[in-house]
């Protein structure tokens, strides 16, 4: 049983240095989130089992859990790198499948047709407002913003208020809201899927999106010309690293262990 109890052992310290190594890998990254592994451990016996002599017999990986701290922010100076300085998400609709996404990196930037996407393509998703800023829809939309005005004006720059107002100006001097971004935030934000490039879908786990604007409520405000580095702390996963490291080793050596046992037994009969 030890041989199984320690192959088990081993397992479970491969996917925690499979986590960590993860973690480290994407130190860099805008809008990542660490994660942790949640070990538990395994006892087998019946109801005629003395509870006094119980043997455990090993472990099992009981959960990833994803941290959801917020990183460093660096200053960019570029007026669509976003920070939500606070609670929610930014919601993107897929360029590929036109699936809903939530972000923490706010790298946007405006397309050929005026959209506001990430560098994959995902177009930011917003309140429909009036020229004012005012709020008109509830329902987030792909923004949009127009190349002349008006009156012919053409596009001069773009600008993001701390409510999440989105301000198109143009050649003209005149000032126009194009929309307010949407931020939704999780009962269990725990429960996301993870989809890569720091974006994560909705499943049962995680509960529907709660949608609102920022800078209200429970919602953070929006910080512009800033991105959201990764929550990753390198000196704290390097402690982890090595103390991964040692628990596959001791149970590496429980194996040997238990094998020169038994060769030992093996020898005795012979």
């Amino acid at each position: 049983m030890s041989f199984y109890t320690s192959l088990n052992g081993l397992k479970n310290a491969q996917t925690d240095l499979g986590v960590i190594s993860n973690n480290i890998a994407n130190a860099e990254t805008n809008g990542f989130k660490k994660s942790t592994v949640a070990f538990s451990d395994i006892v087998a016996g019946s109801a005629f089992t003395n509870p006094k002599l119980l043997i455990g017999i090993g472990a099992t990986v009981e959960a990833i859990n994803q941290n959801f701290k917020q990183g460093p922010v660096e200053q960019t100076g570029n007026a669509l790198d976003l920070v939500v300085n606070g609670d929610g998400f930014f919601t993107t609709k897929s360029a590929i499948s036109g699936d809903t996404l939530y972000t923490r990196n706010g790298s946007f930037e405006i397309d050929q047709n005026g959209y506001l996407v990430r560098g994959n393509g995902n177009q930011l998703q917003a309140f429909a407002t009036d020229a004012a800023g005012n709020v008109t829809g509830t329902t987030p939309q792909s923004v949009q913003i127009p190349a002349t005005n008006a009156t012919g004006a053409q596009f001069a720059g773009v600008a993001v208020g701390k409510n999440g107002v989105i301000t198109a100006s143009y050649a003209d001097g005149t000032n126009v809201a194009v929309g307010q971004i949407a931020l939704a935030t999780f009962l269990s934000p725990g429960g996301l899927r993870q989809e890569g490039s720091s974006n994560w879908t909705s499943t049962g786990l995680s509960g529907t999106a709660t949608y609102g604007g920022p800078d209200s409520g429970f919602y953070g405000g929006i910080l512009s010309g800033a991105l959201e580095r990764s929550n990753v702390d390198l000196s704290e996963e390097m402690v982890g690293l090595i103390t991964a490291q040692r628990n596959f080793q001791a149970n590496a050596k429980a194996i040997d262990t238990a094998s020169q046992i038994s060769q030992t037994i093996i020898n005795m009969h012979t």
